[in-house]
């Protein structure tokens, strides 16, 4: 049967279908809003991000679980962190989105089973990353070394380093230096520690952290030869076993601040810079009981009972070094926790400067109460004045030191001295003006102790030519060290006048019965032989007795030996020369003057030559002639060594000299 076809037009508008709207603006009529079939837009939201969280969740489960260490024996021996590093960027990456989701869900329901899952596997995360962070600090000791560190931050590479293990761009290690390795290992940390801080697992993360650095810490420290001592350990031990300490702790304590320390510093402030404070406290825990023995024992041996003044500068080496390193000290150890560690380095500068001035205080009082009473062979160097001089030139080398310690030490002086002898002209250096008045003050109580050594000596003459040795070393001293300088030119004048001032009173009064014989001589108007041979006879018995009385005499240095012969040659050898040819020619060769005038200018000349050596030599033991008769001064064994100089003073004093020259003139001068 054929059914007729239905009008559809007609049909729709006749018996509209009840599931359908009649109109399409049906779907946006506040009414089809109202339907109990619609959903809310803040439970549209909550629901997307709750579903959100939860594929959070379910993410993290697969790789965290893949990595836990209770799981296979693969995932306990593997690491994340080596090879392609992907791996351990996803693994960061869940685990943070892990903790996004753990909050959302414990503000919605902090009793729901979603977050217990959560929960747990934060728990198997935090213990993942506790392994890796305990792995990577002992695994990779030597690229986490303080001095890699330090040298590695110094290089300003670690400005460049990666701060995380997030970076697209590092999936692997591509250097093999040990310097990229370094900052790879600490990018490592770095995101381990962030993470786990983050997750509120800071505790464990900083336990495992100080328990590894701080035994190296200590090892180092140990390598280094620094001791926990205590003061009665010290006061024990003999001072050549304290040497050997200071001389390995002068080295190690540059070591242990710009490495060790530094270094430490540095690694902790780049793993932990999330939070500056658990950076503060983690360096701090580390750290303060090595710096505590390094730094202490500076104080122990200044205060030990064995210092004497020649100690000094054992002291001072090691307020020097503690001085020097202070300004890093002081930027290494800046946080508020770490003031006992510098605290203890001050201490130590203290109780070192006070050594030092004890031990300067002990130095003036040995020099003041040497009890030497027995006059030096000679009239050489007195041992005092090398003492003192070796003394003062080692401390002038820490000119700048001592300078900081004596700065508030005022110089008590118990009798006024003019205030030019404590002048340095030449230098305008306040500091230096400091050490100087100590110096010149060291050395004026040396120059009048020598000068009442000088008292001990018979000859008045030996005791001039005593004080001219001495002077002169001292000058010597001061013109060839650090002491010129502080002492200052005008100081070397006075003192260079004072000297020569010496060495004419010791020829003055050493030579005048020579110079006085020889101007009777000269003075003589009529010649006799009877005279003339009582003038010789008294001229040669006093040169006898001068020869044979400084032949034991002694001046060290060889250029004012020089000058104080060339000096008494221009005194005694031209007007002997004038009384020589003049008596020749008088005379002739008559036997009774040849016995008389038996020395010509050469040998006079010669004889001075020989002076000065202090030895007394064979020819100049006799009584009646520096030579035995028959003897001349050509066989003498050391006239070819000096006839060259001798030579030169028969120059100084030639004929025409000899003729334009009073013999009264040359007396007075003397």
């Amino acid at each position: 049967m054929h059914r007729p076809a239905r009008n559809s037009s007609s049909t729709i508008s006749s018996s509209p279908s009840p599931s359908m709207p009649s109109s399409p603006l049906h779907f946006f009529s506040p009414k089809s809003r109202e339907t109990p079939s619609s959903t809310p837009e803040p439970e549209r939201r909550h629901n997307f991000s709750q579903s959100m969280m939860e594929e959070n969740i379910n993410n993290a489960d697969l790789i965290l679980t893949k990595w836990d260490i209770n799981g296979s024996t693969y995932c306990k021996l593997e690491s994340l962190f080596t090879g392609d590093r992907r791996e351990a960027k996803a693994y960061l990456r869940s685990v943070r989105n892990l903790q996004k989701s753990m909050h959302f869900f414990l503000s919605e329901d902090s009793k729901s089973g979603t977050l217990v899952r959560a929960q747990n596997l934060m728990q198997i995360a935090m213990k993942r990353l506790q392994k890796e962070f305990y792995q990577i600090l002992s695994r990779n000791r030597i690229y986490l070394d303080p001095e890699t560190v330090s040298v590695s931050y110094r290089s300003s590479r670690l400005s460049t380093a990666r701060s995380s293990t997030t970076s697209e761009d590092d999936d692997e290690i591509t250097s093999t230096s040990d310097d990229a390795i370094s900052e790879m290992v600490m990018a490592d940390l770095k995101a381990i520690a962030d993470c786990m801080i983050s997750s509120g697992y800071a505790k464990e993360c900083l336990k495992i952290y100080k328990l590894q650095r701080k035994s190296i810490v200590d090892e180092n420290l140990y390598y280094l030869g620094v001791e926990r001592l205590s003061l009665s350990q010290i006061q024990k031990l003999d001072w050549e076993l304290i040497e050997m300490k200071l001389k390995k702790w002068l080295p190690a304590v540059k070591i242990a601040v710009n490495n060790l320390f530094n270094g430490e510093r540095i690694l902790c402030d780049h793993v932990f810079s999330s939070s500056p404070r658990i950076a503060e406290s983690c360096f701090t825990d580390i750290s303060t009981v090595g710096a505590m023995s390094l730094f202490g024992f500076p104080e122990l041996v200044a205060r030990s009972k064995k210092l004497s003044p020649e100690k000094i500068f054992q002291i001072l080496d090691l307020y020097d070094s503690i001085a020097y390193l202070w300004p890093v000290i002081d930027s290494i150890f800046s946080f508020e926790s770490s003031s006992d560690v510098k605290l203890q380095v001050v201490t130590s500068l203290i109780k070192l400067g006070e050594a030092v001035r004890s031990m300067l205080s002990d130095f003036e009082t040995a020099i003041q109460k040497d009890v030497s009473k027995s006059p030096v062979p000679g009239g050489g160097i007195h041992p005092l004045t090398r003492y003192v001089m070796n003394y003062l030139v080692f401390l002038s080398d820490y000119n700048g030191i001592v300078s900081d310690i004596v700065a508030d030490w005022p110089l008590t002086v118990q009798s006024p001295l003019p205030e030019t002898y404590f002048s340095n002209p030449s230098s305008g250096d306040e500091e230096a003006s400091v050490i100087t008045v100590r110096l010149t003050w060291l050395i004026l109580i040396l120059l009048c102790k020598l000068d009442s050594r000088a008292e001990l000596f018979n000859d008045v003459s030996l005791s001039y030519l005593f004080l001219a040795n001495n002077l002169n070393y001292i000058l010597k001293k001061v013109r060839n060290s650090k002491l010129k300088l502080l002492l200052g030119d005008q100081w070397l004048i006075q003192h260079e006048d004072k000297l020569k001032k010496y060495i004419a009173n010791y020829e003055r009064m050493g030579w005048f019965k020579v110079v006085e014989s020889l101007s009777k001589l000269n003075q003589t108007a009529d010649i006799s032989p009877g005279l003339s041979s009582e003038l010789f006879r008294g001229f040669n018995s006093v040169l006898a007795d001068e020869f044979r009385k400084q032949a034991g005499w002694v001046v060290p240095d060889n250029k004012m030996r020089d000058e104080i012969k060339v000096s008494l040659a221009g005194k005694i050898l031209p007007p002997y020369m004038a009384v020589y040819d003049r008596y020749r020619g008088a005379f002739g060769r008559r036997p009774e003057m040849e016995a008389l005038i038996r020395y010509a200018p050469e040998d006079l000349s010669n004889l001075l030559w020989d002076l000065f050596f202090g030895v007394t030599t064979e020819n100049s033991s006799t009584t009646s002639s520096p030579y035995r008769s028959g003897s001349s001064p050509s066989s003498s064994p050391s006239w070819s060594a000096r006839s060259g100089l001798a030579g030169r003073l028969l120059q100084n004093c030639s004929r025409d000299i000899c003729k334009r020259s009073s013999v009264h003139g040359l007396c007075s001068d003397m």
